[in-house]
C-alpha cells in the first residue's frame, strides 16, 4: 500500500522522461498533473483508513534485499509521519499545477518534481535506516537541477550552494546512522534493531550531536541556514514551494524521530541548549525578514523563525508539545506554499517583488484584488491571527513548552510578534497604499487562483476545526514521550549543580 505513493511518483517521472518529443508541453504537463492526483487520493485513501487510536507503524511492507549489509525494504506509517506524507502529495499536485504552461524542458523538469515526492514519501515511511538515508539523498541532485535550470539569475550559485550544504547534511547522517549500528553491535540497520541504551551517555550525546548538526541543516538552524534565502529566492515560485513545504520538514521529522526517538536519554540532556537554540533561530528568522526589501526573500527568512517552532516543541518533549511540532510542520508547509505561490503571481504579473516598487494590489484598477485578500489572508495564518491553522500549532507549542523552557518559549512568543510586524509592512506597501500610476496589470487567470484558493480552503478550515489538524499525531507523540525522562527533573537537577 505504501509502496504506491514511492514507486508510482518513480514510475511516472521515468515515463515523462522517455515521451516523445513531438509531444506538446501542455500534455506533459497534464500527465504530470494526473499521476500526482492520483497518488493525492491513494494518499487520502491510507489517511482515512489510518488507525489514530494505534501509537505504532501501520500498513507495515517488508521485503529482504541484503542481509549481508543488513538493509532491508521495510515501510511503516505512524503518527509522526502520516500528515507530512498527505502534505507531500497535496504540495506536489500543487507545484504541478502552478507551473507554468509554457515551461522549458518540461520532460525533465516534471520528472524531476515527480522523483523528489517519490524520494520524500519514502523518507517518510522508511523502517530502516540506510533505506531511509537513501530515499532522504534521492532528492538531492533533482532539487539542484530544478533550481539550477528553471531558477533565477543567480540560480548555479543558488544550485551548488544547496548541492554542498545537503551532501554535507547526508555525510553526517550517514555517519551517525553506522556509529549507531556499530557501536551498538546490531547487524541490522531496522529501526527496532537499533539500540542505543546500553551505550554511554558519551556515546549517546556523540551520535546525537551528528543527527541535530546533520538534520539541522536540512531545517535549516542558525548558522546553517545560509542556503537558504539564495536556494528559495532564486528557485522558481512552484520549486520553492517544495522547498519550504516539503524538504524542510525531513530536517524536523528527522529530528523527532532519530534524535527524540532513538536518544531520549541524550535528548534530555541536550534539551535546554536546543530549545534556546530554536528561540534564537525564530528571533533571527524573524528580525532578518523585516529588513529585507524582497517580498520572497522575506518569505524565505520567515520559514527559519516558524521552524524554530518546531525545535523548541521537540526539545520540551511534552505530549501537548509534540502534538504541536507536527501541527506546525503541517500548517507552515500550507502557509509558506500558498506565499510562494501568490508572490509568484505578484512577480509574474507586476513584473518586481520589490516593496519600493510595489502598491495599491488591492485596488480594482490594478487587478489583483483577489491575489491581495487571499495574500492578506496567508499574511494573518502567518503571523498566529485566532481562526487560522497556523494561530492552532503555534498555540499549542507555546501551550506545551512554557511549562519545561518558560524564556525560550517567551522569546518565540515575541518571534511570533515580530512575524506580525514584517507582514504588515509586507502588506501595506504592496495591497494598499497611495496609487503611483494606473498601471493595470495582466489579469490573473482562474487557473494561477486555484492553487490559492485551495491552500487558503485548508488554512481556514484547519483552523477553525484543529481536530482534523492534532487528532492523527496524539497517541504516538504520547508513547514517544514515554520513553524521555522527565525533562523538569534534568533541568532542576542541572540548575542545583550550577
Amino acid at each position: 500500500m505504501l509502496s504506491i505513493l514511492i514507486w508510482l511518483p518513480i514510475f511516472s517521472a521515468i515515463f515523462i522522461a522517455v515521451l516523445p518529443l513531438n509531444i506538446p508541453k501542455n500534455r506533459i504537463r497534464l500527465t504530470a498533473l494526473v499521476f500526482s492526483g492520483i497518488v493525492l487520493l491513494w494518499n487520502l485513501f491510507i489517511l482515512l483508513k489510518f488507525d489514530i487510536s494505534n501509537p505504532g507503524m501501520q500498513f507495515k511492507e517488508y521485503l529482504p534485499w541484503n542481509e549481508t549489509l543488513g538493509l532491508s525494504y521495510q515501510l511503516g506509517v505512524d503518527g509522526l509521519s502520516i500528515l507530512m506524507l498527505v502534505l507531500n502529495s497535496l504540495l506536489t499536485w500543487i507545484a504541478i499545477y502552478s507551473s507554468s504552461k509554457e515551461t522549458e524542458r518540461p520532460r525533465l523538469f516534471y520528472s524531476m518534481i515527480l522523483l523528489v515526492s517519490g524520494g520524500v514519501a519514502g523518507a517518510f515511511v522508511a523502517e530502516n535506516l540506510l533505506l531511509f538515508f537513501l530515499f532522504y539523498e534521492l532528492e538531492l541532485i533533482p532539487f539542484y537541477l530544478l533550481i539550477s535550470i528553471w531558477g533565477g539569475e543567480k540560480r548555479g550559485y543558488a544550485g551548488i550552494k544547496f548541492l554542498i550544504y545537503t551532501a554535507v547534511s547526508g555525510a553526517l547522517i550517514l555517519a551517525t546512522f553506522l556509529g549507531m549500528v556499530w557501536l551498538s553491535g546490531s547487524t541490522n540497520f531496522a529501526f527496532d534493531a537499533v539500540s542505543t541504551e546500553n551505550l554511554s551517555i558519551a556515546k549517546q550525546l556523540l551520535l546525537l550531536t551528528g543527527i541535530v548538526l546533520g538534520f539541522g541543516i536540512k531545517i535549516p538552524l542558525i548558522p546553517f541556514h545560509t542556503w537558504l534565502p539564495d536556494a528559495y529566492v532564486e528557485a522558481s515560485a512552484p520549486i520553492a514551494i517544495l522547498l519550504g513545504g516539503v524538504l524542510a520538514k525531513l530536517g524536523t521529522y528527522g529530528l523527532l524521530r532519530f534524535g527524540l526517538g532513538m536518544f531520549p536519554h541524550a535528548w534530555s540532556i541536550i534539551a535546554p541548549n536546543l530549545a534556546i537554540w530554536g528561540a534564537l533561530s525564530t528571533i533571527y528568522g524573524a528580525v532578518i525578514a523585516i529588513a529585507q526589501k524582497d517580498i520572497k526573500r522575506m518569505v524565505a527568512y520567515s520559514s527559519i523563525g516558524h521552524m524554530g517552532y518546531v525545535v523548541l516543541a521537540a526539545a520540551a518533549g511534552t505530549p501537548l508539545a509534540l502534538v504541536g511540532a507536527v501541527a506546525q510542520m503541517f500548517s507552515h508547509g500550507i502557509i509558506l506554499a500558498i506565499l510562494f505561490h501568490l508572490v509568484g503571481v505578484v512577480e509574474a504579473k507586476v513584473g518586481t517583488r520589490e516593496l519600493d516598487k510595489l502598491n495599491g494590489l488591492m485596488s480594482p484598477i490594478r487587478g489583483l484584488p483577489l491575489i491581495s485578500a487571499l495574500l492578506v489572508l496567508s499574511g494573518m495564518a502567518s503571523a498566529g491571527i485566532p481562526g487560522l491553522t497556523g494561530f492552532i500549532a503555534e498555540f499549542i507549542v507555546f501551550q506545551g513548552s512554557f511549562s519545561i523552557f518558560p524564556i525560550s518559549t517567551i522569546l518565540c512568543v515575541v518571534a511570533s510578534g515580530l512575524t506580525a510586524v514584517y507582514f504588515v509592512i509586507l502588506l501595506n506597501r504592496t495591497c494598499f497604499g497611495r496609487l503611483d500610476n494606473l498601471a493595470y496589470y495582466p489579469k490573473v487567470l482562474w487557473s494561477e487562483k486555484i492553487p490559492a484558493l485551495i491552500l487558503a480552503a485548508f488554512i481556514i478550515f484547519l483552523g477553525v476545526q484543529p481536530t482534523w489538524l492534532v487528532r492523527w499525531s496524539e497517541s504516538t507523540t504520547t508513547t514517544m514521550v514515554a520513553a524521555i525522562p522527565s525533562l523538569e527533573k534534568t533541568v532542576i537537577s542541572e540548575v542545583a549543580v550550577k
